[in-house]
C-alpha cells in the first residue's frame, strides 16, 4: 500500500487516486475509497452517490463551481503537475478560507520536500510526495522555516501582529 504524509505523520494511503485516460474515460474499482477527477465527479455525481468519494482538482478547476458543501468529501486532492505551476496553492487556500473545508486537503503530483512548508501555509495537511523522493526526508520540509512574515491559512495574522 502506498504511503503519504498526513498531519505530519507517515501513514498508509487508503484512498485510490483515479486519473482519466487520454480519451477522458475513467475506470473505477468495484469498491473502496477513491479520488476521482473533479470534472468526472461533476458529470457523474449521481452515479457515485453512496460511495466513499474524494475529488482531485486540476490546476484549471475552480473551487467556486462546487455545487455541494466542500466538507461533503472525505478528501480533496489538488494536482500540482509541475513545480512551476502554482495554481494549486490558490485552490488550497480558497478551499480552506472561502469554502470552510476542514477535511484532508492533499497535494498530489510534483510534490517534494522544498514545497511542503509552503503547501502547509496554504492549508494543505496531506502530501503525496513524488515516488522518487524519500518520505522521511520530505517530512523535514514542514519545519524548514520557523516563522513567516506573511499571513497564511496556518497563521492568519502577519508576523508583526503576532509579535505583540
Amino acid at each position: 500500500m502506498p504511503k503519504l504524509i498526513v498531519n505530519r505523520e507517515i501513514v498508509e494511503d487508503r484512498w485510490t487516486r483515479i486519473t482519466a485516460a487520454d480519451d477522458g474515460s475513467v475506470t473505477l474499482p468495484a469498491e473502496g475509497a477513491v479520488i476521482v477527477p473533479y470534472q468526472y465527479w461533476l458529470a457523474h455525481r449521481d452515479e457515485l452517490a453512496g460511495r466513499e468519494i474524494g475529488v482531485c482538482f486540476a490546476p484549471d478547476d475552480e473551487p467556486e463551481s462546487l455545487p455541494v458543501d466542500a466538507n461533503h468529501f472525505g478528501v480533496i486532492a489538488v494536482d500540482f503537475p509541475a513545480f512551476t505551476d502554482g495554481r494549486g496553492f490558490s485552490i488550497g487556500r480558497l478551499l480552506r478560507e472561502r469554502h470552510g473545508y476542514t477535511g484532508e486537503l492533499r497535494a498530489v503530483g510534483d510534490v517534494f520536500k522544498d514545497t511542503l512548508n509552503y503547501l502547509w501555509r496554504c492549508g494543505f495537511n496531506a502530501y503525496a510526495v513524488r515516488s522518487d523522493k524519500n518520505l522521511e526526508d520530505a517530512l523535514l520540509g514542514l519545519d524548514d522555516f520557523t516563522e513567516a512574515y506573511q499571513a497564511s491559512v496556518a497563521h492568519p495574522q502577519p508576523l508583526f501582529r503576532r509579535r505583540a
